[in-house]
């Protein structure tokens, strides 16, 4: 701990037996000892080095004390750790984990970056930067990816979805946005999953003003990601899946010219209601007979008045939903697509799958508080949902480590727990620093197994 910290110290003296004093003042001691893994991860994906080497440092080299890579790797690792806020600077600025994670000596090192400090380089990051921040992050992530799969990627799957970000405050581009009652942000997320696995990687995080259209910049997004998609796997197919709100004239037309294989929800109208009709029918007569919810699926062929440049094929579910103490109602759904599969396939196997990346966005928004986007400045807020981002890669190539274990599918929240939230006393001596940890740690083997898969010894 820094020597202009104030020692804080807490009494419990009608607790245990004799009274217990809890002393906050232990220098060497870090809560984060297992944040070596994501130190691990980071070099094994060298994600903070490309990202550094997208910014541009204007500051008078004499009097840096911080170097802009020094600076990207605090934040990340802090936002991994649980301390998203850049005022968990004042406290983690002395630890000797986090010392040690951006490269400094933990014992003798100079303490990491104030607030400020922090502050004033989240807002110095201008939009080119974040533009090649974004590629950079999306070839480390295929990079990865293309290591670990090679020719065995047949088909690569872009899913993208927006969500919503709530602001509190006068930050630029924040808009009042009806659907979500509220002024926000709308953030853009675009995940690739590969072949069967039910794994889905993050690949891009654009933020968007609170009333961009819902299409957003999508179009710009996906033309990018498959472009890089295509650079790294050249061989494999791409299908993209996207809702309703991405249904424009502009991304069918790229999608039908681009030759990629989609699934697109689409909002109804009368005129497909009326082309369901007849299975509507059928749906309702066998939920009458079983009392249950009951669906029959079908497709046709349709193209809008003027907008569409032509026919495309859509699928539907003619469904009738039955609850509890409620009148049966009728939920029509419509995909359109040009998959020649069987509508019901084609909806319950490929289009609905897609409805998991609201996991991953939950996990963003709750595990690493992705909303965090309190600055003045949209584009330092941009800067931020991109560590955010970042620090959300890190996690998933540590849970990618972890396959075959019961964290290979766990939450942010469950990995940084179990792994991450670690005591640890940090001894430095001439040859090196020993990490002493706790002998009763419940997840040693779950932390030796992550270890070893990162190549230590």
């Amino acid at each position: 701990m820094s020597d202009h910290t104030t020692t804080q110290c807490l009494l419990f003296p009608d607790v245990f037996r004799k009274p217990v004093v809890g002393v906050f003042d232990q220098p060497q001691v870090s809560s984060d000892g297992g944040a070596i893994l994501l130190k691990a991860a980071d070099r094994r994906l060298e994600l903070s080095s490309s990202l550094a080497t997208c910014l541009h440092d204007d500051r008078q080299a004499a009097k840096v004390d911080h170097e802009l890579h020094e600076l990207l790797s605090q934040r990340l690792y802090a936002i991994a750790c649980g301390c998203p806020d850049t005022n968990d600077a004042a406290r983690l600025a002395g630890d000797p984990i986090h010392k040690l994670l951006v490269g400094r000596d933990p014992a003798s090192g100079e303490d990491l970056a104030s607030q400020p400090t922090l502050c004033r380089f989240e807002n110095a990051v201008g939009p080119k930067e974040l533009f090649r921040m974004g590629e950079a992050m999306a070839d480390s992530v295929l990079r990865r990816q293309r290591r670990r799969l090679g020719r065995r990627a047949k088909q690569v799957t872009i899913d993208l979805d927006a969500t919503d970000d709530p602001t509190h405050g006068q930050q630029q581009f924040s808009f009042f946005n009806a659907h979500y009652d509220t002024h926000c942000y709308l953030p853009l997320l675009a995940f690739v999953s590969f072949n069967d696995e039910p794994d889905q990687f993050l690949l891009a995080a654009v933020l968007q003003p609170g009333n961009a259209p819902p299409a957003g910049v999508a179009l710009g997004v996906l033309r990018r990601i498959v472009a890089r998609v295509r650079r790294w796997f050249p061989q494999a197919r791409i299908l993209v899946r996207l809702d309703s709100g991405f249904a424009t004239p502009e991304i069918l037309d790229y999608l039908d010219a681009a030759r990629l294989q989609y699934t697109v929800g689409f909002a109804p109208n009368a005129a497909l209601k009326r082309e369901a009709e007849q299975r509507m029918k059928f749906a309702r007569e066998l939920s009458a007979r079983s009392g249950q919810t009951e669906r029959v699926y079908g497709d046709c062929r349709y193209q809008t008045g003027k907008t569409w440049s032509r026919p495309r094929r859509l699928i539907f579910k003619a469904e009738v939903v039955c609850e509890p103490n409620r009148q049966p109602r009728d939920n029509p759904r419509f995909v359109v697509t040009n998959l020649s599969q069987r509508p019901q396939w084609i909806y319950t196997q490929v289009y609905c799958e897609r409805g998991d990346i609201e996991n991953r966005i939950k996990e963003l928004h709750h595990g690493l508080e992705i909303d965090r986007t309190s600055c003045h400045r949209f584009w330092a807020n941009q800067f931020r949902v991109l560590l955010t981002a970042a620090a959300y890669v890190l996690m998933q190539e540590l849970r990618l480590r972890l396959a075959g274990t019961d964290c290979a599918r766990a939450q942010v929240s469950t990995l940084r727990e179990r792994l991450l939230k670690l005591g640890v006393y940090v001894v430095v001596s001439v040859r090196r620093v020993v990490l002493h940890l706790p002998q009763s740690f419940p997840f040693f083997a779950l932390f030796r197994r992550a270890a070893l898969a990162f190549g230590a010894g």
